[in-house]
């Protein structure tokens, strides 16, 4: 008779889910929104880490009340990956948390890089480039540019780490969030001394140790126990970022399965049983949050650019899907760079979205709106075709995020990647792995020293048949046109976005 509630805290809100494993079905569900903070530079994204744990109380304390409290044995945190916070000796936070999404630390970036010996050295040494969404350039940024601030740090937490501290009062960190740092040494399971050192030697010092996933981060703060109604035994565990919850929220804890998340980011993710490092740097190579790796690639601008789009045409999302439903594939030949936030897969921190082929033809609402989702769905297929090339093929993929729900989006990326895609009965990938994260830990503490994840997920994950889509002979053969000129309109502007960007900031 147990409950497990899964937490998902994201750019745009906080989601929870409540799990029942004696009957296996998700029986509640709430979300609560938090803020960008506004106003800041280009290339600046932020947020206040207490929003977050507001945003998380509010929506534990509303699954709380339509369920038997009693029953509740663990929570699992998703959280948004790669975010700093910076915490004082006392645990306050110094000051907002510079997220995934900012990308106002390349020279940063260079830096490390250069103390490590070069782009090979940096692959050589954590087994990714040292990239500006990473958390270890934000470190070194708050050293360089508020010394004051940096003077009080003594706890560096990601923002779902952020979260169990809040629930449980323990600074802690597992391997698979922690693996997206650029601090980490990925194919050892362990800090790199060399990053490290490259940022401050001090540094070592404020990092948590870390710890298998399997492992519970603590239980609940007494107080907080009585807040929300539940015992104090219940049980927090190592959760993890977003993309590794969204794997166990997918099935995606044996090889053979690949993800794609659309959602404010764009990510597909493999399990490996063995490291996946990629000599060009630009795949990921991640430790999952089950025990083995998680290659992945991410882009940065998915639904915040269809959600610009519907935005400025005043659409409602079934208005939006019917624009793109109005337009043929390709949209008339008008290709979008998608590079609204800058992008980390092509990593093109100070790029910028671009239209090509607009003319009468294509100067209309329906070619510009498919566009939009043609475009994004290129931009993470230059990454699947990347993964493939390191042996990573994908036969299905499995969808999550917002952009799943979208039928007419899921029969472009069918068309884009050239294989069926199919989502999930839970769409919240995320929260039901932290849940299922949950049910793992507890059951390993309850003396099942041999559960396994698969054994949770492979009775609760489901595939929704009913949004199945298998891509079409003549899309696929015009995608893979368009996409050869994206990819050559991406390389061509390279040059051009960082004269642009100095003009943007001048």
């Amino acid at each position: 008779m147990s409950l497990f509630i899964g937490i998902d805290s994201g750019t745009q809100s906080v989601k929870a889910v409540v799990l029942d494993l004696d009957t296996r079905k998700v029986i509640a569900e709430a979300r609560a929104p938090h803020q960008l903070i506004d106003g800041l530079p280009v290339g600046h994204m932020e947020q206040h880490p207490r929003e977050w744990a507001a945003a998380m109380d509010a929506v534990i304390l509303e699954v709380a009340g339509k369920i038997d409290r009693a029953r509740v044995r663990g929570i699992g945190v998703s959280g948004q990956q790669h975010g700093f916070v910076p915490l004082d000796a006392a645990g306050h936070v110094i000051r907002p948390a510079k997220l995934w999404c900012d990308t106002s630390t390349t020279a940063e970036c260079a830096l490390i890089t250069k103390k490590l010996g070069g782009p090979k050295a940096a692959i050589r040494r954590t087994g990714n480039l040292i990239l500006p969404g990473f958390t270890a350039p934000k470190i070194l940024w708050l050293k360089r540019h508020e010394p004051a601030n940096f003077k009080r740090l003594r706890h560096v937490l990601l923002p779902h780490d952020f979260l169990n501290y809040h629930l449980t009062g323990n600074f802690f960190m597992e391997f698979g969030d922690a693996s997206g740092t650029a601090l980490m040494d990925v194919r050892a399971r362990k800090w790199s001394r060399a990053a490290i050192n490259a940022i401050d030697k001090n540094l070592a010092d404020w990092l948590p140790s870390l710890s298998e996933s399997h492992v519970a981060a603590g239980t609940l703060r007494p107080e907080l126990a009585a807040t929300y109604g539940f015992s104090t035994d219940v049980v927090v565990s190592a959760g993890g970022g977003d993309n590794m919850m969204g794997a166990i929220g997918t099935g995606n804890v044996t090889p053979g399965v690949i993800s794609a998340s659309f959602g404010t980011s764009g990510t597909i993710y493999a399990h490996a049983a063995k490291p996946v490092v990629d000599p060009a740097g630009e795949i990921a190579a991640f430790c999952s949050s089950t025990g083995g790796w998680l290659p992945l690639l991410c882009t940065m601008n998915v639904t915040t650019v269809t959600e610009q789009v519907r935005a400025l045409f005043g659409y409602d999302h079934a208005a939006l899907e019917a624009a793109v439903a109005s337009a043929p594939a390709g949209a008339h030949g008008l290709v979008l760079l998608p590079y609204f936030a800058g992008e980390r897969t092509p990593n093109v921190p100070d790029g910028t979205g671009v239209l090509l082929g607009l003319n009468q033809k294509s100067f209309h609402r329906g070619p510009l709106a498919r566009a939009a989702m043609e475009g994004v769905t290129m931009g993470m297929n230059y990454g699947l075709r990347r993964l493939a090339t390191l042996g990573v093929k994908a036969k299905e993929i499995r969808l999550t995020g917002g952009g799943a729900k979208s039928a007419v989006w899921r029969q472009i990326m069918a068309d884009i990647f050239g294989v069926p895609v199919v989502g999930m009965v839970e769409d919240e990938g995320a929260a039901l792995g932290g849940a299922l994260q949950a049910a793992w830990c507890v059951a390993r503490r309850d003396g099942k020293r041999n559960a396994k994840i698969s054994d949770l997920t492979d009775g609760v994950v489901a595939l929704n048949e009913a949004t199945r889509c298998l891509p079409k002979k003549e899309n696929v053969a015009r995608y893979r046109e368009l996409q050869a000129v994206q990819d050559e309109l991406s390389t061509a502007l390279r040059g051009v976005f960082g004269k642009h960007r100095a003009l943007t900031t001048a």
